[in-house]
């Protein structure tokens, strides 16, 4: 399309690739996560692969620019960190995108096209964690 910018493209792109799935159910779902800069797509949101409860956030700087955003969860967050893509801490990765936890939002800074991804550890016992559906 004539005229369209970067961000036209990605959304277009995400929009073609993963049209949007409507289900029926008893009211509206509030989503866990959410970014403010529109230059910052979220990639994907899941339960971490060992079945702590801990939330794994994956965004990515999408213009080719500079950006800071803030990542607010729909959920308590203990802690945070900055992990690799076997969500592993990485001090070396951590470097590269800082990110700084206030209540359930974490400010992070991203480069062109950087990929971060977080691992987002939830408050509290357990109660009101997200759940995949199995023991612990």
């Amino acid at each position: 399309m004539c005229g369209a910018e970067i961000a036209d493209a990605v959304r277009e792109g995400y929009r073609a690739n993963l049209p949007v799935r409507r289900h029926l159910g008893a009211g509206p779902v509030a989503p866990l996560v959410e970014v403010t800069d529109p230059a910052v797509v979220v990639e994907s949101v899941k339960l971490a692969d060992d079945r702590s409860g801990d939330v794994v956030v994956r965004l990515y700087e999408s213009l080719g620019g500079r950006a800071r955003a803030r990542v607010s969860a729909s959920f308590d967050v203990a802690a945070v960190d900055v992990v690799d893509l076997l969500e592993r801490r990485d001090d070396e990765v951590a470097a590269l995108a800082p990110v700084v936890l206030d209540g359930n939002t974490v400010d992070v800074a991203l480069t062109a096209f950087q990929v971060v991804t977080l691992r987002l550890r939830p408050t509290g016992d357990g109660a009101g964690r997200p759940t995949d559906g199995f023991a612990a």
